[in-house]
Order: structure tokens, then sequence, then C-alpha cells
């Protein structure tokens, strides 16, 4: 029984790429999308992409950047598989590369038990073009699994981990459950569940939960 699902925000839980949407509003979309796209194929170092992609977001307003994060499009079923994991006593947790202006918003809409990933730094209400966080490098979220699975006393084998991209290959480790949604070839490897149509609810039918 599943005790613990752990998911991807971009593309995952959010219907696109955070950074690229910051990117497109600022002016700058074209130079970070490309970065991004390979990054997220594992072309790249996921730590060197991130904070490539965020110097382009230097000068932009703190203002502007939130509002940003907080109209970003839910996936399909978003709502719908969380309420339903929470319903059968299942904590539903988000591990992004991504930024907290967007994953504290979504986790209170979506009422997830946390959220983890990064903080875009700012001065004077301006982002200066660096980022910190707990989500920086690939094996970040593998890392944050296993310490929160100890702090919960929760197994790989009760736990489901749920993305799309590169980054998250080192979570894949310690989930029992692996579901590749919409995702690059690179993880749909490591999955043993790959859902190519966008409905977060394709999920629950790979669960054993009413």
């Amino acid at each position: 029984m599943i005790k613990l699902a752990v998911f991807d925000f971009d593309s995952t839980l959010m219907d696109g790429e955070t950074i690229d949407m910051l990117a497109e509003d600022f002016g700058v979309g074209e130079e970070v999308r490309s970065i991004t796209h390979r990054a997220m194929l594992g072309e790249l170092d996921f730590f060197e992409s991130l904070t490539k992609r965020v110097g382009f977001l230097r000068g932009m307003s703190e203002i502007n950047a939130k509002k940003v994060c907080e109209n970003l499009p839910l996936m399909p079923g978003a709502k719908e598989c969380i309420a339903a994991l929470k319903k059968n006593n299942i904590k539903v947790v988000c591990f992004s590369g991504g930024f907290s202006f967007a994953t504290r918003y979504y986790a209170r809409i979506l009422g997830l038990s946390a959220d983890f990933s990064n903080i875009l730094h700012s001065k004077d209400g301006i982002l200066t073009g660096k980022v910190g966080g707990d989500m920086m490098f690939r094996d970040s979220k593998g890392n944050m699994l296993a310490r929160l699975q100890t702090l919960l006393n929760i197994t790989p084998d009760e736990t489901l981990a749920v993305g799309d991209g590169a980054n998250d290959v080192s979570m894949f480790a310690y989930a029992n459950k692996r579901v590749a949604f919409c995702a690059k070839p690179v993880l749909q490897k490591e999955a043993n569940i790959i859902i190519n149509q966008k409905d977060l609810c394709k999920i629950l039918m790979h669960l054993d939960i009413a």
C-alpha cells in the first residue's frame, strides 16, 4: 500500500515549465527554452543549466515573477488525482527544480503536505539572477526523498514517485511505483509505469486504492 506520493512540479503537476514562462514574460524566452529542453533530456548538468537560466531573469521585478508563478496552468487531473490520494491517507508532496513562488502557492491550492523547491534571490524587489535551495542538483530529489522516508518511517515499497525529466531519475531509486508522466526517454527507461496522456488521474488505475 502506498503511503507517500512525490510529484515533480513543472510539466507534471503544472502543464509547462515555470522558468520558461518567467523568461517569456521578461522577454528572454527563446534563450531560456532551448536550455530547459536540453536539461530535461539530460544533455546538460542540471545545476549549471539552472543557474544559467535564472541568470537571464536578472532585473525582473519580484512582483511580476510572483504574478507569473501564481497564474500557471495546472495539469489536467491534478486536483482530482491528489484528492483521491489524500482520501486514501497518502501523504502527497512536491519536489521541484523550479521555484517556491510557484510551489508554495500551488501546494496550498492542492492541499499538499509539503513542497521542496528553490528560491529566486531578490534585492530591493528585483531579481538578482541568483538561485539557491533544496533542489539545485541532479541528485537532489533522490537525496530528499531518502531523508523524508527516514523521517516518516516509510519504505520504497510504500512510495510513489511521478516525474517527467532527467532530474527526476534520482528519486526513482527510492520508489517502488515509478511513473514517467509524458516524460523524456531518459526517465521512461527508469520507470515501471508510463503514462503518455496529459491526465494525472491515469495514475490512479495503477494503484490499489478506491
